[in-house]
C-alpha cells in the first residue's frame, strides 16, 4: 500500500471515530468517493490498525441502524415552512 494511502486510511478511520461521521459525509471532506472510503474502513483499515478498525465498525454499524431516522429527519426538513397548494 503506498504511503499516501496509507496515512488516508488512518486518517479516515480516526475522523469517523472522533466525529462519528458518515461515510457519505467522510467521502466529502477527504473528496474522494463513497466506495473508497468504505474500502478504506472495511478492508485497508483492518490490515494498519486493527483496534482502530474494529472501533470505525461499531460507529458505522449506528450509523447503518439509524440511517432510517435521517432520511426521515431530512424529508422532514425538505418539506418544512411549505404550505399545501390551496384551490
Amino acid at each position: 500500500m503506498k504511503d499516501h494511502i496509507w496515512q488516508r486510511v488512518v486518517q479516515v478511520g480516526n475522523h469517523i471515530l472522533s466525529s462519528g461521521a458518515t461515510v457519505r459525509d467522510t467521502a466529502k471532506v477527504f473528496g474522494v468517493s463513497k466506495s473508497t472510503v468504505h474500502k478504506d474502513v472495511t478492508e485497508r483499515l483492518p490490515k494498519v490498525n486493527a483496534q482502530l478498525a474494529n472501533e470505525v465498525k461499531k460507529v458505522l454499524e449506528l450509523n447503518k441502524a439509524e440511517r432510517h431516522l435521517r432520511g426521515g429527519e431530512a424529508t422532514r426538513q425538505k418539506f418544512r415552512g411549505k404550505r399545501p397548494i390551496s384551490e
